[in-house]
């Protein structure tokens, strides 16, 4: 059937139903679809950057739809009822940025393939939860060989079912656990998987509007006047007196929600037929695949028989009988099924004879909201006593009523599924970086989220947009790392951990509320970045003002001294550390003509480029070769530079420093400077400019030399000092190597881990 074909038979059946105040109602919700599609882009949130709690990875086809709504759509239900945001996708509409968009990943129904394993796998490897959702036994031929059906299949079809179920099962033990629907199917996955959760079927909100709906129709609106009702439910007035005016005798139904249901049916068929030969009132409403045994073809004038219908129209179904079958036979496999029989019929006031065992034994409590049989006689005397006493079947029907709306709707029995998902999920973390472009502090918080990554944490990096450069995933060191786009994002996961990493990023960290822990790494003092009455002064010196909430950290002594003094901060401080696989020594030739390196952004003030250019004039330029390396500012005319180097990718700058003999570095502001311990590791000399971001490991005369701002002289002479004098650069090569040894990333990465507990 087409799609508008499909409307038409809808629309056809809400106006024999609702009438037209009910086909308005139609039109405005598919007007209000069609309306979101027509908004402008900017109208739209960025799915990309769409982060949620769970993702739930369908694997079931839609022609037998009731599973995929129970396990899938009425689990996303529960879980966003109880503030667990999520997405539904299919599987076979993956792409891998999916596993950016989760934390943990529910997948329903997917047999083995070597795509689902490569999404496992991928979901592993940014240390990320995947469960497997499985609500019948159909992972091992040992529970489907149960069903009798399938003995009437040719072996080209078994053969093809049989080894659907063996991928399912490989699928299943793939998975981090299972989560299941029954105590019985949870027993039997735990011979597979040790982590397995019960999460019965409840109905969806939409299920219980619907079951009123039809409850009320059958039971109030017939009895009401017309001017009592209101002008939109009059034609459902009419349509509910004249469905009430044709209900006589009494109906039993069985609702078969698949084929494979004969041989359950026919197990009662001894004490039906016996029943319906008693009672002449008695009609049998048969609904979906079922092949009605001969047996009752001397009852066919009270056989109504009727296809399986839209879950949408089952409400309606059901409350047009008096009494609901839901046999299963004493089999491992039916053991393990669902009670959602006894819940749909529950919902609309229909009593349940349910066979007494697995789930309906646990949910139902016999004689008080169900019938439990265990033999025919049973089924024959319970048949007979809810035909005469029509009290009985009405307190049945309303305490089964009471507990399922009260215990079996999906609003209000999230929060074990909730808390179980969260039980198991890695810790994770993410740093919200200013722009993806590489800069000494952007370099800093990627490492400590490399740390992080390494140290088993589930690690995203929040950039602002596409067009700073970034991309939906980051490679630290071996890690690859999913990254969000904050800019336009929507998103709506849970951070156990939110991390500012700039000043400018702190607003995102302090006003997203889905978080436990909010910190900020403090690695510059921010407000020297920009000129006297720029407007950023004062939104950098309020992100180290009242902040509660906030934890602050930082990486420099100098750092922690005057948030704790100026600001009034509790600081938490670790040293920086150097990539040492970057940044490695190498000998040099000091004989010759000596290269000397200058370092730093000319367009960034504090940087003080200048300077170096004014003391590298005082050299010979016969004896002396200038490079100059910059991140994005370039060279004045008038300074002297023989080779520029600009944007070097940094894992490419230790190969600059190692060609180099010296570094002349002069900051003014810096927290930590990163290039005098860089050129250090490689075996090369620093002589650099005097301040606070050096001074933490810097000592002048034994690893490094040291002048002050405006001693263009004496930093000249410092240089022609290291190139006459042997012994003063081997004692500065030998603890400038010893120096970046003990700041070695891998040296304090558990002091890195213990920043963010």
């Amino acid at each position: 059937m087409s799609r508008l074909n499909e409307l038409i038979k809808n629309f056809g059946y809400v106006w024999r139903e609702d009438g037209a105040y009910g086909v308005a109602d139609r039109l405005n919700v598919h007007m209000h679809k069609f309306g979101n599609m027509l908004k402008p882009n900017f109208a739209k949130r960025d799915e990309t950057s769409d982060f949620a709690d769970v993702v739930f990875i369908n694997g079931c086809d839609y022609s037998v739809p009731h599973p995929i709504r129970y396990r899938v759509d009425h689990q996303a239900e529960q879980l966003e009822s109880v503030g667990i945001s999520t997405h539904i996708i299919n599987a076979w509409d993956w792409n891998d940025d999916w596993a950016r968009l989760g934390r943990s990943f529910i997948i329903f129904r997917c047999p083995y393939s070597d795509f689902i394993e490569h999404i496992i796998d991928l979901i592993h490897s940014i240390n990320k939860r995947v469960y497997f959702d499985i609500d019948d036994l159909v992972i091992d031929t040992v529970y489907t060989d149960q069903i009798p059906y399938l003995d009437t299949m040719s072996a080209a079809e078994r053969a093809q079912y049989d080894e659907g179920v063996r991928l399912m099962g490989k699928t299943l033990q793939l998975c981090d656990g299972a989560i299941t629907t029954t105590e019985q199917l949870a027993i039997e996955l735990r011979k597979y998987v040790d982590t397995v959760f019960v999460n019965r079927n409840v109905a969806s909100e939409e299920m219980f509007f619907l079951s009123d709906k039809e409850r009320r129709a059958r039971d109030v609106l017939p009895m009401l006047a017309v001017n009592e009702v209101k002008p939109k439910d009059r034609h459902r007035r009419e349509v509910a007196i004249r469905r009430a005016k044709e209900r006589n005798g009494f109906s039993v139904g069985y609702f078969s929600g698949s084929i494979t249901h004969n041989d359950d049916f026919e197990m009662i068929l001894p004490a039906l037929v016996r029943f319906m030969s008693d009672f002449e009132d008695v009609k049998l409403h048969v609904v979906g695949d079922l092949d009605i045994p001969s047996e009752l073809q001397p009852f066919s004038s009270r056989v109504v028989r009727l296809p399986f219908s839209p879950w949408r129209h089952l409400p309606k179904l059901l409350a047009g009988v008096d009494v609901n079958l839901a046999p299963l036979r004493d089999t491992v496999f039916n053991r393990a099924k669902s009670e959602n029989k006894w819940v749909e019929a529950a919902l609309v006031k229909v009593p349940t004879i349910a066979s007494n065992i697995g789930a309906f034994a646990d949910s139902i409590v016999d004689g008080v909201d169900g019938v439990l049989c265990s033999d025919i006689d049973d089924w024959y005397s319970a048949l007979v006593r809810l035909h005469e006493d029509a009290g009985f079947r009405q307190a049945i029907s309303q305490n089964a009523y009471d507990e399922c709306v009260n215990h079996h709707l999906t609003c209000g029995t999230g929060m074990p599924l909730a808390d179980f998902i969260r039980s198991h999920e890695r810790p994770n973390i993410a740093f919200v970086i200013p722009g993806f472009d590489i800069s000494g502090g952007v370099i800093v918080a990627l490492k400590h989220a490399e740390i992080m990554r390494k140290a088993g944490y589930d690690v995203t990096v929040i950039g602002p947009n596409e067009d700073s450069g970034g991309g939906k995933w980051l490679t630290l060191g071996r890690y690859r790392v999913p990254a969000l786009l904050a800019e336009n994002a929507f998103m709506r996961g849970h951070f156990d951990k939110l991390v500012a990493t700039m000043w400018s990023t702190l607003a995102l960290v302090k006003h997203y509320t889905n978080v436990d822990q909010r910190f900020y790494l403090v690695q510059n003092k921010e407000e020297g970045f920009y000129k006297a009455g720029d407007s950023d002064r004062a939104d950098v010196s309020r992100s180290y003002g009242y902040n509660p909430n906030i934890t602050y950290l930082t990486i420099s002594p100098w750092c922690k001294k005057w948030l704790e003094h100026d600001y009034d901060k509790k600081v938490r401080y670790v040293a920086n550390g150097i990539d040492l696989t970057i940044f490695n020594p190498v000998s040099r030739d000091w004989t010759g003509k000596i290269r000397i390196l200058v370092e730093g952004d000319s367009s960034s003030e504090y940087k003080n480029v200048a300077e170096s250019f004014e003391i590298v004039n005082k050299l010979d330029a016969e004896r002396f070769e200038i490079w100059y390396m910059s991140y994005k500012g370039e060279p004045e005319a008038s300074w002297r530079v023989d080779k520029f180097l600009q944007s070097v990718p940094h894992e490419e700058v230790g190969k600059i420093y190692q060609q180099c003999h010296v570094l002349l570095k002069t900051s003014i502001l810096e927290s930590f400077s990163y290039p005098p311990l860089e050129m250090m590791a490689t075996g090369g000399a620093a002589v650099v400019l005097r301040n606070e971001g050096n001074a933490a490991y810097l000592v002048d005369g034994e690893n490094g030399l040291l002048f002050n701002r405006g001693e263009d002289e004496k930093a000249a002479a410092l240089i022609m000092e290291l190139v006459e004098n042997g012994e003063l650069r081997e004692r500065l090569r030998v603890n400038g190597l010893l120096t970046a040894r003990r700041m070695d990333w891998d040296a304090i990465e558990d002091d890195v881990v213990r920043l963010y507990e």
